[in-house]
C-alpha cells in the first residue's frame, strides 16, 4: 500500500473512532470527555492492528474491556535502573481477571515475538529485542505484577516509555487511546506498517 493511502486509511479510521467517541451506544451524543471509557470500545478491531494473527481478535476483546473498566483500575510504576516494576491490579474480580488474561497473553507474545500493537512507538522496540529482556510475573488475586528488565539501555528505556504509555491507557481508557493513534499519525506511522 503507497503512503498517501497508508495515511488515508489511518485518517478515517481516526475520523471514524472519533465520531464513534462523541456517540452513545443508543447512537445519541455523549456529554463530555466522561463518556470516553465505555460505550464505543467497541470499535477497536484486530484490522487497526500493525500486525494480526489467530490471537488478535481475542487479545483485543480484553483490550476493550480493559477500556470500558479504566475506571476501576489502579496502576503503579516503579522505574528501575534498569527496566521497570509495574503494579495492575483491580478490586473488580472480572477486571482483575481481564487483567490477568491480558498480562498472560502480551507475555506469551513477547517470548513468541508475536507483536500486538496499534500505535506504540514502544513496543516494536521491545518486540526486536525480546531477547534482550528478563521478565518476571506475578498473578495476584486482584490482577498482576510484572517486572520486566534489560542490561542494554535502549531497551530499558523502552520498558520504561511502555509503561508511561500503558499507564495512559489504565488511567484515560479510550480517551488515551486516541491520543496515541494521533501522535502516531503526526509522526507519519498512519495505522499500518
Amino acid at each position: 500500500m503507497n503512503r498517501f493511502l497508508q495515511l488515508a486509511a489511518g485518517a478515517a479510521a481516526v475520523l471514524a473512532l472519533g465520531a464513534a467517541a462523541a456517540m452513545g451506544p443508543h447512537g445519541g451524543m455523549m456529554g463530555g470527555m466522561g463518556g470516553m471509557g465505555g460505550g464505543h470500545s467497541h470499535m477497536l478491531s484486530p484490522a487497526m492492528l500493525t500486525r494480526q494473527d489467530a490471537g488478535s481478535a481475542a487479545d483485543m476483546a480484553v483490550v476493550r474491556d480493559l477500556f470500558a473498566s479504566h475506571a476501576k483500575i489502579r496502576r503503579s510504576v516503579t522505574r528501575l535502573p534498569d527496566g521497570v516494576r509495574t503494579v495492575t491490579e483491580s478490586n473488580d474480580p472480572e477486571v482483575a481477571r481481564s487483567i490477568q488474561a491480558h498480562v498472560a497473553s502480551m507475555s506469551q507474545r513477547l517470548q513468541e515475538g508475536r507483536e500486538f500493537n496499534v500505535f506504540s512507538e514502544t513496543l516494536p522496540v521491545l518486540f526486536a529485542n525480546r531477547d534482550r529482556i528478563v521478565s518476571k510475573v506475578e498473578m495476584t488475586a486482584t490482577g498482576a505484577i510484572v517486572t520486566r528488565t534489560s542490561s542494554d539501555p535502549k531497551v530499558a528505556a523502552a520498558l520504561q516509555a511502555h509503561a508511561a504509555e500503558v499507564s495512559e491507557l489504565a488511567q484515560d481508557g479510550m480517551a488515551a487511546f486516541h491520543r496515541g493513534m494521533m501522535r502516531r499519525m503526526a509522526l507519519g506511522g498512519g495505522m499500518m506498517r
